[in-house]
């Protein structure tokens, strides 16, 4: 599915359908956040989209500066300091009690593109910082499949396709629907076991520090 236009009904460059992500309510992932972190933190979001996280944290009372490469997404962001860049080059005079890190970006196919993210992510943070990465768990990342996926109201999310790519690493492709609305997403995912991802994080000096929730897809890194 392409669009070259702009506005609800455009496409991000890394496929996003920004129409589909204005329909998407949280999934608990505020209170998530809220449950990890000192009231009033000041968070660096990561791949923020068009607000979907950003407004219930601001409700909440954190200080949020919002991050994504679409201009697009961050049109439709508000009552936050918006910045429009690529994660892995951005370069803010400031930092953060915290980086959210959600949406599974962590799990990207390109390794070195994982790397500069999650360096990104740790010279953005104080030191004692922590940064909070949503992830595909290896016994997650197995068990994918079509079909799977999950409806929230009227809006439905469904693994529409799955291909081994290489080893360790899928092309999936989601198919979203509200009634007779369809969109279509395809991306590629990296299977990362806990000692992986432990590794990673330590070449940008971060420390896991504990899993926060009990399907372990998201994780607690802290800055040393």
């Amino acid at each position: 599915m392409t669009n070259s236009g702009t506005g609800p009904g455009s496409i991000t460059p890394d496929g996003s359908p920004v129409e589909f992500y204005l329909l998407i309510e949280p999934n608990g992932e505020p209170e998530i956040v809220s449950a990890a972190l000192a009231p009033g933190s000041s968070i660096l979001e990561i791949g923020s989209g068009v607000g979907r996280l950003t407004h219930p944290l601001l409700a909440l009372g954190y200080d949020v500066v919002a991050v994504d490469e679409s201009a697009d997404m961050l049109a439709h962001v508000r009552g936050a300091r918006t910045v429009r860049a690529r994660a892995q080059e951005l370069r803010l005079e400031r930092v953060f009690d915290a980086v959210l890190l959600a949406s599974h970006l962590v799990n990207t196919a390109d390794d070195q593109a994982r790397r500069e993210l999650l360096a990104a992510c740790a010279r953005h943070l104080r030191p004692g910082g922590v940064v909070l990465v949503q992830w595909t768990p290896a016994e997650q990342h197995d068990a994918w499949e079509v079909g799977r996926g999950r409806t929230t109201g009227n809006l439905s999310i469904t693994t529409a396709a799955v291909e081994p790519v290489r080893p360790g690493v899928i092309a999936s492709t989601m198919r979203y629907t509200q009634g007779e609305r369809v969109w279509t997403q395809s991306f590629w995912s990296r299977r990362l076991t806990d000692d992986e991802l432990r590794a990673e994080l330590e070449a940008a000096g971060l420390r896991l520090d504990r899993f926060l929730t009990d399907d372990r897809t998201w994780v607690l890194a802290v800055r040393e």
